[in-house]
């Protein structure tokens, strides 16, 4: 298992992630819309929306799983933040940085990952619209287009929440 790089700007991202003020609240109906027909659209068994903390990875809507948090060294999402890019794992067996990961030897058994990074401002994201199955699959560009997105919609919810906050 390949542990997630600390993104160089690590110190004004988690000032993002503070300013939020997201972590540990209670669940958001708008987020949980947009979780849900991610999970309905791609017809996998976990979505969710996670925003990546200093030590773990905490899940602000969750469709599917039994946890509210994991760890950051072993999430996928650690990765999924250091790039603006969707992170792509069609089987996690097959990858080198997540073949011996935890959670893909053990629950939830995670075979399959595509997560969308949240960019709240250039080169800041603070968490990712991630989609998980237990079994290998492809997506097409244009289905890779559609979980974009469904993060697009994420972080508009998101910035009008840090809007909020800078006006109070």
């Amino acid at each position: 298992m390949i542990k997630p790089d600390v993104p160089h700007n690590e110190a004004k991202r988690m000032a993002l992630v503070n300013q939020l003020q997201i972590l540990d609240t209670r669940p958001d109906q708008v987020l949980d819309d947009i979780t849900a027909a991610a999970h309905a659209y791609f017809d996998v068994p976990i979505c969710l929306v996670t925003i990546v903390d200093k030590k773990r990875q905490w899940f602000k809507s969750n469709v599917g799983l039994n946890a509210c948090e994991t760890t950051r060294d072993v999430s996928f999402c650690g990765h999924a933040i250091n790039h603006d890019e969707t992170l792509y794992v069609p089987d996690a067996e097959d990858d080198y940085r997540f073949r011996s990961n935890p959670l893909v030897l053990g629950e939830p058994h995670i075979r399959f990952y595509a997560g969308a990074p949240l960019i709240l401002q250039p080169d800041l994201r603070v968490g990712t619209l991630c989609i998980i199955d237990r079994v290998p699959r492809e997506l097409s560009d244009e289905q890779l287009a559609v979980l974009r997105d469904f993060a697009d919609q994420v972080q508009s919810f998101m910035l009008s929440l840090s809007e909020h906050q800078e006006t109070r």
